[in-house]
């Protein structure tokens, strides 16, 4: 079992930076790799980033390629979110989830675990 919360979401102006984190519970965090997703008001939910569980492997889906980057800390029990250049397209919740396998697609489809999801709000 592993549970997740994310923190770290808030409102920013275009053109600001935010890092969220995601707190996992559990010894196994680091057999997991994890993704990032958000999800905009009246829109499906989407993958915007995921890495696998050794940080070896990322993707990231075209509209955030350099202005997001994922990381993980193993020891930490944590992954993070940096997200640099916020546009106010970027609004939304934003969700860390975990499986088993890594994928680079933006599928939410079959993770094993999601955290509550922290907002996140960019004003123009």
């Amino acid at each position: 079992q592993v549970q997740l919360v994310e923190s770290g979401g808030g409102l920013v102006q275009a053109g600001g930076s935010l890092r969220l984190s995601c707190a996992a519970s559990g010894r196994t965090f680091s057999s997991y790799a994890m993704g990032w997703f958000r999800q905009a008001p009246g829109k499906e939910r989407e993958g915007v980033a995921t890495i696998s569980w050794s940080g070896g492997s990322r993707w990231y889906t075209d509209s955030v390629k350099g202005r997001f980057t994922i990381s993980r800390d193993n020891t930490k029990n944590t992954v993070y979110l940096q997200i640099d250049s916020l546009k106010p397209e970027d609004t939304g919740v934003y969700y860390c989830a975990a499986d088993r396998g890594f994928r680079a697609d933006s599928s939410s489809y079959g993770y094993d675990y999601w955290g509550q999801g922290t907002q996140v709000t960019v004003s123009s």
